[in-house]
């Protein structure tokens, strides 16, 4: 059994190989075999090299886009490789690669949108971060009028067709609390799945804690208007 994971990743040539040699391992552990897409966004490192020495297919961005893009052409990649599901996992190494595989193989719908649920509080997540992810609960909640409990994990199943035709625009962080407004509003099942989370001490993320929140909130305001 192939399990598909795309993987943004923006100068993380220190940490993506072991995010590709842990889904490797972890598939393998489960009895399948992991094919691993990292979409470099215009990395000024050697992010690429680092994954493609991993066996990861690398798809390179010429210039820095933002999360979004990134996903985008992951998806838009994925659909011409006939792939039907693929679990995002961010490059910094938060998420461990057993529960990106477990993501993989949940029993639950192959149409269903499949949240990584996490713990920001018992995984001891910096408090601007419990923050800026509870605003952004709490405005999607209100809007779409589902009881959303992580909009922010960038730990997601994507049902691939399903998502490319949702139609989310935007091209940073956003794009997250975009594409599973959109969802909701399309009537998408979405599963919500507790997932563990490590926050090392020498973790980097290019995710700005208080700008990119507001960002988020203004693109979920712009979708609300939108037909």
């Amino acid at each position: 059994m192939e399990l598909y994971f795309l993987v943004p990743a923006y100068n993380a040539e220190r940490t993506v190989p072991d995010v590709i040699r842990g889904l490797a391992q972890a598939a393998s552990k489960a009895g399948c075999l992991a094919r691993v897409c990292v979409v470099d966004d215009g990395s000024d490192d050697e992010t690429a090299e680092a994954a493609r020495s991993e066996g990861a297919r690398v798809l390179p961005l010429q210039r820095n886009r933002g999360k979004g893009a990134a996903l985008r052409a992951g998806l838009l990649f994925a659909r011409q490789q006939g792939v039907q599901a693929i679990v995002s996992i961010d490059a910094d190494g938060q998420h461990p690669a057993d529960e990106a595989v477990r993501l993989a193989r949940l029993d639950a719908s192959p149409e269903s949108l499949v949240l990584g649920v996490r713990d920001l509080r018992a995984a001891g997540a910096p408090a601007a971060n419990q923050a800026s992810n509870a605003i952004s609960n709490f405005f999607l909640s209100a809007f779409t009028g589902t009881s959303l409990q992580d909009t922010q994990c960038g730990l997601r199943r994507y049902p691939v067709r399903t998502a490319l035709r949702l139609g989310a625009r935007d091209d940073g962080y956003a794009f997250e609390a975009e594409i599973l407004m959109r969802a909701c509003r399309a009537g998408v099942p979405i599963v919500q799945e507790p997932v563990r989370v490590a926050y090392p001490a020498d973790r980097t993320s290019h995710f700005h804690a208080w700008r990119d929140p507001v960002r988020i909130v203004s693109r979920v305001l712009m979708t609300q208007l939108q037909p």
